[in-house]
């Protein structure tokens, strides 16, 4: 802990500042930077949608390869200089935001290696995923953090939940595939399951009915059945919600980058430096 403490410590000066601006959105400067980064997503994600349409892809093609590899070079710095804020550039590397800037930027370098070019497009989607800058931008760090708080300690209520589920579609699609048979299209248990959920989430694609009365007041049964337990799993992440309200800072770590820590906090929850 003095080691992370003294390292801290003995950050330079231009080193605080850049992570000042990068990391923290209470500055003026940081404010800025973080609309700069909206703008540039914003700008992002459209030449991704417009490149996507074939049409428009003939006719400004050119134009949106600058634009990408205009941006491609800023995240690319932009990357380059979190790396340089922190003082445990690993731990950021390997953070969510850090996987998610470095997959940003290499679908377009990757396509300079090989000389087919088109199945990286699919791969350049991800910069897609930027969007979730929005939410530090925006100032919903502390939504976030509570809603994955309570996903994360409602995790087992839910799976219990989700095994239930499946449990009553695999009674249910038997009992349908012995009562209906294959002449009304139950061929097979596992198709018959495919029926019980689109049935029980009151999907109804309609591609399977039943035909027999006994078939009808079976499936009536699990439609009503899927009524009464589709609010379960809001119930119960509403519940760990409001258990799970409490204040988050929106201060970054200066040595690994992360965020969500508690207002009175010290040191980094994550790495143990000094905040």
């Amino acid at each position: 802990m003095r080691t992370s403490t003294a390292a801290t410590a003995a950050r330079p000066r231009w080193r605080e500042r850049l992570h000042e601006v990068i990391f923290e959105a209470d500055t003026p400067a940081g404010r800025f930077f973080d609309l700069a980064l909206l703008v540039a997503i914003a700008l992002s994600v459209a030449a991704v949608l417009l490149e996507s349409v074939a049409a428009i892809r003939e006719q400004y093609g050119p134009t949106l390869r600058i634009v990408e590899w205009a941006l491609t070079i800023g995240f690319t710095v932009e990357y380059v200089l979190r790396l340089v804020a922190v003082d445990r550039p690993w731990r950021y590397a390997v953070s969510f935001y850090g996987i998610i800037d470095l997959l940003a930027i290499l679908p377009t370098y990757l396509a300079l290696l090989l000389p087919v070019t088109q199945p990286f497009m699919v791969i350049r989607g991800i910069r897609l995923l930027r969007v979730f800058r929005v939410l530090k931008a925006a100032q919903f760090l502390r939504e976030a953090e509570l809603l994955v708080t309570a996903l994360r300690a409602s995790r087992r209520k839910i799976t219990v939940f989700l095994g239930g589920i499946l449990t009553v579609a695999l009674i249910m699609g038997t009992l349908m595939y012995v009562v209906e048979g294959e002449a009304h299209g139950f061929t097979s248990i596992p198709r018959s399951l495919y029926w019980a959920i689109v049935t029980m989430t009151t999907v109804g694609y309609g591609d399977i009915a039943p035909r027999t009365p006994l078939g009808q007041l079976l499936a009536a049964a699990l439609m009503i059945l899927g009524y009464s337990i589709i609010a379960v799993p809001t119930g119960i992440v509403s519940a760990e919600l409001m258990q799970a309200a409490r204040p988050v800072s929106r201060q970054a770590c200066p040595a690994c980058g992360a965020e969500g820590h508690d207002v009175d906090a010290a040191h980094c929850k994550y790495c143990g430096a000094r905040l």
